[in-house]
This record gives C-alpha cells, sequence and structure tokens, in this order.
C-alpha cells in the first residue's frame, strides 16, 4: 500500500465509515474529506488546490436550468433514458424533464424522504428510503407500488429488464418485479467488519446479468433470471494490519463498454475483467473514492486526493494524469467524446483533454456537484447538492 493509500485509510471516507458487529451498525461521522482530516488523523486539512486561469479551447453552452429537492446528507445522481432526465432530492421530489429544453413533463412526490435514487427504465420510476421502502412512479409519476429492501438504500436502484435491482447497506441485492414490486430473487454476501457507508451502483451486463462491486474488492455477476453468481472477480484484496488499513470496497459503478466491465476500490486497484468470465483483464494499484467511467480508449477514474489519471482501455497503462485539481472533493468523472467531464465540491465543472488531461474549460455551478454527470441524447446533464440541475451542449 502507497503512502498516499495509507493516508487515505486514516482519514476516512467522506460518507464515512460503518462497522458491523452482529445487526448492529455504528456510523463513524468522518470530519473531512478523503484528501482532508478525519477521525483517523490529526493532520490539518488539505486545503483545494487553487484554479488556476486557463484559455478556454472548449465552448460549453448552458441550455437550460431546473430544480428538485437538495440533497441533504445523501447523494443524488440524475438519471438518463434516451431524451428523458429523472432526477430526485432527499425531500422526496422527483422530476422527469425533457433533455433538450428542460421542461418538465411530470413531478412526483414520495410519501416520505429519500436516500437513494432515482433508478429509470422510462416506464418505471424508482427511490428508496432509510428504512429501505422502495416506491415506484407509472410512466405519468403515479406512485404504482411500495415493497422494503429490509435496510437502508444508500444506491440508486437499477431498472430494466422487467426488473427493479435495490441493494441495501447490509450487502443484500434484491430484484423486484417493476410491474408488481413482487421479489423475484434475493442475493447477499457476509458483511465486513469495517465498510464505507456509502451507494456502490449496479449494472446490468446485456439482458444477462447485473454486476455489482462488494466490500473485499470483489465484482459480481448476478444471473438477471435467478441472481445466481455467475462469476466472482477479486478487483483487489485488502492490505494492511488495521481494520481501517484493510477497508477495500468497490466505490461508484462497475461499467460496461463492449467486452470488458471495470471498476476501483478504495484502497486497492483500478482495473478491467472480460463480461463473459470474469476473468481480469488488467489491474493497477490505485485508491478511487468514486469509480470509472470508459470508452473505447480510455478508462479514467480520480483517486482519494483528486488527482484524475486516464489509463489505456486496452493494457491499463497510464496515458496521463492531472493534479491540478487535488484536493477538490470530486465527482466521479464521465468520458464524453473527447473530454473527460469532472465537478467539484465549490461548484466547478472541468472539461479535461481525452488525449492529454489539460483543462479544457471550466464552467461555475450553483453548488457543489458530488455526483457524476450524465448525457441525455446531446446533452450533458449535471445536477448539484442545492438541487439545481443544468443542460449543457459542448462544442
Amino acid at each position: 500500500m502507497s503512502n498516499t493509500q495509507s493516508d487515505a485509510a486514516r482519514r476516512g471516507s467522506r460518507r464515512g465509515l460503518s462497522q458491523r458487529a452482529g445487526s448492529a451498525v455504528l456510523t463513524l461521522a468522518v470530519l473531512g474529506t478523503l484528501g482532508g482530516c478525519g477521525i483517523f488523523s490529526s493532520k490539518p486539512p488539505h486545503e483545494p488546490t487553487p484554479l488556476t486561469e486557463i484559455k478556454q479551447a472548449l465552448t460549453v453552452k448552458q441550455i437550460w436550468t431546473a430544480s428538485v429537492g437538495k440533497a441533504g446528507d445523501y447523494s443524488f445522481a440524475p438519471v438518463a433514458v434516451g431524451n428523458a432526465v429523472f432526477a430526485a432530492g432527499a425531500n422526496g421530489s422527483i422530476v422527469r424533464l425533457d433533455a433538450d429544453t428542460g421542461a418538465s413533463n411530470w413531478t412526483a412526490k414520495a410519501d416520505s424522504s429519500i436516500t437513494a435514487g432515482p433508478g429509470s427504465d422510462g416506464e418505471t420510476t424508482v427511490v428508496a428510503t432509510q428504512k429501505g421502502d422502495v416506491i415506484a412512479f407509472d410512466h405519468d409519476g403515479k406512485q404504482s407500488w411500495k415493497a422494503n429492501a429490509g435496510s437502508e438504500v444508500l444506491t440508486a436502484p437499477l431498472v430494466g429488464r422487467g426488473l427493479v435491482v435495490v441493494r441495501a447497506i447490509n450487502n443484500r441485492v434484491t430484484a423486484f418485479d417493476s410491474g408488481t414490486g413482487s421479489v423475484r430473487w434475493s442475493y447477499s454476501q457476509p458483511s465486513t467488519t469495517l465498510t464505507l457507508r456509502t451507494g456502490t451502483g449496479m449494472t446490468f451486463l446485456g439482458d444477462r446479468a447485473v454486476v455489482t462491486g462488494f466490500p473485499g474488492g470483489k465484482m459480481v455477476a448476478l444471473d438477471a433470471n435467478t441472481g445466481n453468481p455467475l462469476w466472482v472477480t477479486p478487483l483487489s484484496y485488502p492490505k494492511g494490519v488495521t481494520e481501517v488499513e484493510r477497508v477495500n470496497d468497490v466505490t461508484g459503478s462497475p461499467v460496461v463498454f463492449g467486452r470488458q466491465v471495470c471498476g476501483a476500490t478504495f484502497q486497492g486497484r483500478v482495473g478491467c475483467a472480460d463480461v463473459q468470465t470474469g476473468n481480469g483483464l488488467w489491474a493497477r494499484d490505485f485508491s478511487s473514492p468514486n469509480g470509472v467511467t470508459q470508452d473505447e480508449r480510455v478508462v479514467a477514474a480520480v483517486n482519494t486526493d483528486g488527482a484524475v489519471y486516464a489509463f489505456n482501455a486496452a493494457d491499463g497503462s497510464t496515458l496521463w494524469q492531472n493534479d491540478k485539481l487535488k484536493y477538490r472533493d470530486l465527482s466521479a468523472p464521465l468520458a464524453l467524446g473527447r473530454v473527460v467531464v469532472v465537478g467539484d465540491k465549490q461548484g466547478y465543472l472541468h472539461f479535461l483533454s481525452r488525449d492529454n488531461g489539460d483543462i479544457l474549460a471550466r464552467v461555475k455551478l450553483s453548488g457543489a456537484i458530488s455526483v457524476q454527470p450524465v448525457i441525455a441524447g446531446q446533452t450533458l446533464v449535471v445536477q448539484t447538492r442545492d438541487g439545481n440541475i443544468y443542460g449543457f451542449r459542448p462544442d
């Protein structure tokens, strides 16, 4: 383990750590970010790296803005389905927006505050609560059913293939029928002593499987019909002596592109595996708080200090690294054409060259950006923690 990784482990995660003993869950509050001071370190926090003036080499046009509830203590990322954008806030507000204009197609309100969501396939839109309630809305925004996942949910539900797949904080994955809310299958792995308190995303592998990560650095592909594991791949392995040093959770959502699925872990590695077999293709030592993005050329990720890296998608060799955004509490990146887009806690959206990592453009938004931007049709959509949603068209 590198010194950077060890320091990050002692500082803990921005979203906290959860310690499990039997059925009890103890949440350890963290006083700073991954790049700053937490309960495991007496060092002062790092100040965000000051931004230097850049020459705007890319035109980024804002075409609309909308709003939904604030994020509060949780993270809410927009989800795109074709030309529709779905977004939610902690107060239970949910909106469906047109990606071209930002106009609202419908709004809905859950009957309680929510902790995760939305997930949608365009027909069924789902959010979840601290008590594990799973609340589904139909194509017109009317509540259609309500079920329970058994524990608090921090991960946006995955909706599609006739399923609503929900991952609870106790590492249980439950698939509900998207039409009725009845349970189709469930899968769980044993709890670990200490784990990050953060949502670990899920991704469909075609119609065949759902892939997600677990504590201990494992990526697992679950049969979409039965929930049985098709393969289990160790993306990385726990290291160190103390429980804190051995925290090694998969972070963010595994990303599928072509025949490979890629992911990253906290205090572990970034790497890719074959989607059919789970066999590892390549891996590099790395520590990421929020996962990866990939396209046909690069796999990009942000490390725990806020440095942005691009790896060759074919073999994992480092293509470039940008340290100019360190300690700015970056969101997960998004690979978008010739740029890699990432947001920061001061509300800046940065556009980095996919070829060399140079910052080509920068846009200031109304609030902190803690979730990955998404692409809906031809529109780049970004949600801030204060509940504002922006639509951009990069040139």
